[in-house]
């Protein structure tokens, strides 16, 4: 039903200055200060980048449903830090898409890609108000390891 295939170096490029915008937005979204935002994407590309280009271990693939791109995935192996520990970074369904089942269908694509890799476990993220991939998590298995929470006082 879906097929995983990894994206070219030029669709990587401009696959993350786009992410990079979307997740600024997300922090903002998310309580985040302009300058707490910029400071935290910074800190991940420092992480995440050697220079302009990921690191070996991230995996950029572009998420396929009857021949026709429907979205992308971005995974990396954590073995650096922990082995069989991969995490997700960015999983993205256009939004014609959603509401199929495309999304289930992805994660589970993912999780094999992970285990033909030799990983045993998938961390990720999710925003607080982004309540429907929290849901999808949840019904999946994933559980929830940490909760951050903020109030801004005016």
């Amino acid at each position: 039903m879906v097929e995983l295939v990894a994206l070219s170096p030029l669709d990587v490029s401009q696959f993350l200055e786009v992410t990079w915008t979307e997740y600024r937005e997300s922090l903002r979204e998310a309580g985040f200060s302009d300058r707490e935002a910029e400071l935290n994407i910074e800190r991940n590309k420092s992480q995440i980048l050697d220079g302009d280009y990921p690191k070996p271990n991230h995996h950029f693939l572009d998420i396929r449903h009857e021949g026709a791109s429907i979205g992308t995935l971005w995974l990396a192996s954590q073995d650096d830090q922990a082995p069989g520990q991969w995490f997700g970074y960015e999983f993205t369904i256009q939004p014609e898409f959603r509401g199929r089942g495309l999304g289930r269908a992805t994660m589970v694509a993912a999780e094999n890609y992970v285990a033909t890799q030799g990983g045993t476990s998938i961390g990720l993220n999710v925003f607080g108000p982004n309540a429907i991939a929290r849901s999808l998590y949840e019904s999946m298995g994933y559980e929830i390891q940490n909760i951050g929470m903020k109030k801004t006082l005016s």
